[in-house]
């Protein structure tokens, strides 16, 4: 069985790690600063996370030198592989943050959109490197709606129907984001994460709900989830990376080594 991976989650916007719940927004004052998005990931680097995300929440071109500034610095000095988000609307843009040190891209909204540029990246760069996030709402006794435009618009689509098809696209990894869990440390949602899981052939990366690492545990066991992503509880201090990947290793789960490499 390959290794289970922990992945923090760093949500930044102008220059700052923020954290909210349910998909809360800046204009909304839905946000709150929790640190240097460079310091955290280097925590994250020596605590053996096995990849950092970043989200670019604030996502606009005005803004875009800032989240290149950050992953150039992240890069020069972590060893862990970097997946970023948030704005990336063209192939241009996916260069721009591979050239910065980013491994993989991550899509969402400009996916929906624009379902062609999930090929074009996999042509351009390989399926290995496209993410695709889905956004997911729980609106019915058995449906899981997709939504757009940070949780704010519906897209129309059903979840499990949506990452087959990103899948076809060439899509090589899939984020499950729960906005119903988003912040709320109440576990993710196992059901739609397993639905997922069970309906395509590539990586699913569990994310929104996680208020402890027996969340991240029950994630992978029982909904097969290829990775935990968690932000809140991280970078509060709460628990570590290594605390995750130890319960994780109690309960039979393979997780790589507990061992960082140092920081440069």
């Amino acid at each position: 069985m390959l290794a289970k991976r922990v992945i923090p989650c760093l949500d930044v916007h102008a220059g700052q790690v923020t954290r909210g719940q349910q998909f809360g927004r800046a204009e909304s004052g839905g946000l709150r600063n929790v640190g240097d998005p460079v310091a955290l990931a280097l925590r994250y680097n020596d605590q053996g996370a096995d990849e950092l995300v970043f989200y670019d929440i604030t996502a606009s071109a005005h803004e875009r030198a800032t989240i290149v500034s950050v992953i150039e610095q992240v890069a020069d000095q972590c060893f862990m592989p970097l997946t970023v988000g948030g704005g990336i609307r063209t192939v241009d843009d996916m260069w721009t943050m591979l050239r910065a040190g980013a491994d993989k891209i991550s899509i969402n909204s400009s996916a929906i959109q624009n379902p062609d540029l999930i090929r074009a990246g996999a042509v351009k760069f390989g399926s290995q490197c496209i993410v695709v996030s889905i956004d997911t709402k729980k609106t019915g006794p058995d449906r899981w709606e997709v939504f757009l435009k940070g949780g704010r618009q519906p897209a129309n689509l059903e979840a499990v129907e949506w990452a087959r098809r990103a899948c076809e696209l060439g899509a090589g990894e899939i984020v499950l984001n729960s906005i119903d869990g988003d912040g709320m440390k109440s576990g993710y949602d196992l059901e739609i994460t397993r639905r997922v899981a069970e309906a395509v052939p590539v990586p699913v990366v569990a994310s929104g709900g996680a208020g402890n690492v027996e969340h991240m545990a029950e994630v992978l066991l029982v909904a097969k989830a290829d990775a935990a992503l968690a932000a809140g509880i991280f970078h509060s201090g709460e628990f570590t990376v290594a605390q995750a990947k130890a319960c994780m290793a109690a309960r039979g789960i393979p997780v790589r080594p507990l061992v960082a490499l140092p920081a440069a």
